[in-house]
């Protein structure tokens, strides 16, 4: 039902605007930020009949790809493209145009019976990299910590790995024993079901099966994002190739507006303006 009155409210927007488009549009990338485009996409296509917005994950790494590979008009990712991809799509004529729709933390997360309730930096640091390997090290109760992180083509991995691994004058490795997951959804489901795990997700898929847990006594948050107190935030963003057009463009014009944004809120993310 609350997904319907969001839909509800951007379909006025959308009308009001007197915007009206005929097409399709091909979405690919982040799982992140898959949720929120699938909103405002049902939003999208409600307010202009017609138009068919098809849109899949893969992470943003695939998502990027497509935008080289000329495989999709509007890629998802919840990273900033790499100088290397930008100059590849562009050497196939596409140069790649970013757009910021959101701002995101990336939380740990715990079962809800585990104890520990905050970790600094470097602690997830030394998790991760397999330094600490028992919660008994972390003021919790004895027992070997079950590391969950995300595979490589994952965005939430790339800022994983840039702002915990490589924190400070380190350049850890997240070791071979922890278990990969695909997505966000895969590490909510792997965390709920394990009362030793850990494991880290975008503020948008938190739930009651999962605890969060704060870093450096901060917790995730669209307040912490914004004033960047947290330590793990970071932008989410659509790339185009080249200048967007027709249906391309009037998504991503969606997006920006205040209906746009208002789903971005209430989807978990942080609107750029609050």
């Amino acid at each position: 039902m609350k997904i319907k009155i969001l839909a509800l409210t951007a379909v006025l927007a959308l009308c009001l605007s007197g915007v009206a488009f005929a097409g399709s549009v091909e979405v690919k990338g982040s799982t992140t930020v898959l949720p929120l485009m699938q909103k405002a996409a049902e939003a999208f296509m409600a307010a202009n009949k017609g138009v068919n917005v098809s849109i899949s994950g893969g992470g943003s790494s695939e998502g990027i790809k497509a935008i080289i590979d000329g495989t999709c008009d509007i890629a998802m990712a919840s990273r900033d493209i790499k100088d290397k991809e930008a100059e590849a799509a562009t050497a196939n004529g596409r140069t790649p145009k970013q757009f910021l729709v959101a701002y995101d933390c990336i939380v740990p997360i715990v079962h809800p019976g585990n104890k520990v309730k905050n970790l600094t930096v470097a602690q997830l640091q030394d998790i991760y990299a397999g330094k600490i390997t028992n919660w008994k090290d972390l003021g919790g109760d004895a027992g070997q910590i079950v590391v969950i992180s995300r595979d490589t083509s994952s965005g939430t991995y790339d800022c994983w790995e840039n702002k915990v691994m490589h924190a400070g004058d380190k350049k850890e490795r997240v070791f071979p024993g922890a278990l990969l997951q695909a997505s966000n959804g895969a590490v909510v489901q792997a965390v709920s079901k394990n009362k030793l795990a850990i494991g880290y997700i975008g503020l948008g898929y938190l739930n009651k099966e999962i605890q969060q847990v704060s870093v450096n006594n901060v917790m995730g948050s669209a307040t912490s994002a914004l004033d960047k107190t947290y330590p793990i935030s970071r932008g989410l963003n659509l790339y185009t190739p080249g200048e967007p057009k027709g249906d391309a463009k009037g998504l991503v014009d969606f997006m920006l507006s205040p209906a746009g944004q208002k789903l971005a809120d209430e989807t978990g993310f942080v609107p750029l303006k609050k």
